[in-house]
C-alpha cells in the first residue's frame, strides 16, 4: 500500500464514534503540530535561537526556551478556534479560559524534551483531552486522569508522527509530504515482557531502595536473580523513550529520589503522566507512580509533579513488587 492510499486522520475520525467537538480540538492540534515541526526544523538556520533560554521560568520553575514559548503560543492560537472550554499549559500559571460553558478541557506540554532542541534529538507535544461531568466547570476544577476521553503525543524526529487513543486502542499516524497525517502500518500493543529499561543512571546514588533494588537485579543479568540480560536505553526525552516502548516494549522509570525538588518526582501529572498512562493502558501496559496507577491519582494542584514508571506489564509488575 502506498502512503498516499493510507487513511488520513480526518478520515479516521470520520469513521469513529467520537465527540464532534473533541474531533475539532485534535484536528486543530494536528495543525499546530505541523507548524511546530516546521519551526523546530529551522533550529540553527535563522537568526532566532530557538534553543536558547528566554531568561524566564515557567510555572514549574524550569527555564523556558524560545521554542517552548512559541510552541505554547501556536497551540493556544489553534485551540482558540475550537469549542474547547479551557486550556491548561505547562508553560502558564493558570488555565486559559475560552468558554465558561465548555465541557471539554485540554492539558498540554507544548514542547516536551526542550533540552534536546539544539541536539537534533526527538522532541514532542503531549496532550490530554478531558470531558467534565458538568457544564461550566472548565478551568475551575482540576482534570482527573479517568476523565480523559483522548490523549496522545506528537513526536518531532526523523518523522513527524502522532500516537493517539480515543479510548479504544492506540493508533499511529505519520506526516506525509503533502502535509497530511496518514495512519502508519503497525499495530500498537506493548509486549508484556521485555529486557530493556530506560532510566537516568547518573542519579543512582539518589534512588530510593525499591528502584535501586530493581535496577541492580537488571544489571546483574543472566548471573543474577532475574536470569536474563537487560539493555539500558535513555533518550532524555519522554516522547522519544515512550515511542520506543510503544514500538517494541520496555520500561521507563523517572522515580522520586532523595534530591531536593525530586521528593515527589519530576514529571507533571496533568501535562505529561496522565496522557502517557492513558495511552499505555490502552496498549496493554501499566503506568504507576510506584504505589498506585497514574490514572487513579487525584490531582491536588495544577502543576503537581509525580514519579512515573510505565511500560511492559510483566516487567512493571516485577518493579512494583520491589515497592511492596
Amino acid at each position: 500500500m502506498r502512503s498516499g492510499t493510507r487513511q488520513t486522520i480526518n478520515s479516521y475520525f470520520g469513521s469513529l464514534a467520537f465527540d464532534e467537538d473533541g474531533k475539532s480540538v485534535i484536528l486543530a492540534l494536528c495543525g499546530a503540530a505541523i507548524e511546530i515541526s516546521a519551526l523546530a526544523a529551522q533550529t540553527g538556520l535563522t537568526t532566532e535561537a530557538l534553543g536558547d533560554t528566554t531568561g524566564a521560568q515557567n510555572s514549574d520553575g524550569d527555564q523556558q526556551k524560545q521554542l517552548d514559548v512559541l510552541a505554547d503560543e501556536i497551540v493556544s492560537r489553534a485551540l482558540g478556534a475550537t469549542a474547547l472550554g479551557a486550556y491548561f499549559s505547562e508553560e502558564r500559571d493558570d488555565a486559559v479560559i475560552f468558554s465558561q460553558k465548555g465541557m471539554l478541557s485540554l492539558s498540554c506540554d507544548p514542547l516536551d524534551g526542550s533540552s534536546n532542541i539544539d541536539t537534533n534529538l526527538t522532541i514532542g507535544t503531549i496532550f490530554s483531552l478531558f470531558r467534565h461531568s458538568e457544564a461550566g466547570i472548565a478551568g475551575k476544577q482540576l482534570p482527573h486522569g479517568r476523565e480523559q476521553i483522548a490523549a496522545g503525543f506528537f513526536a518531532y524526529g526523523p518523522q513527524t508522527s502522532l500516537l493517539i487513543s480515543c479510548g479504544d486502542s492506540v493508533v499511529a499516524f505519520g506526516l506525509d509530504q503533502d502535509g497530511l497525517f496518514r495512519q502508519l502500518d503497525w499495530q500498537i500493543a506493548i509486549p508484556a515482557q521485555t529486557a530493556e529499561f530506560a532510566i537516568n543512571a547518573s542519579n543512582a546514588r539518589h534512588w530510593m531502595p525499591p528502584v535501586k533494588r530493581y535496577i541492580e537485579q537488571c544489571v546483574a543479568g543472566i548471573d543474577g536473580a532475574r536470569k536474563k540480560n537487560f539493555n539500558m536505553r535513555w533518550a532524555g526525552s519522554l516522547v522519544a523513550d515512550a515511542w520506543r516502548i510503544f514500538r517494541r516494549g520496555g520500561v521507563f522509570l523517572y522515580p522520586e529520589d532523595s534530591r531536593s525538588g525530586y521528593e515527589h518526582g519530576r514529571l507533571r501529572l496533568i501535562y505529561e503522566a496522565y496522557a502517557i498512562a492513558f495511552l499505555v493502558e490502552q496498549a496493554g501496559g501499566l503506568a504507576s507512580d510506584g504505589r498506585q496507577m497514574i490514572l487513579d491519582i487525584a490531582p491536588e494542584q495544577l502543576h503537581q509533579r509525580t514519579p512515573l514508571v510505565f511500560g511492559s506489564k510483566d516487567e512493571i509488575n516485577h518493579l512494583l513488587s520491589n515497592y511492596r
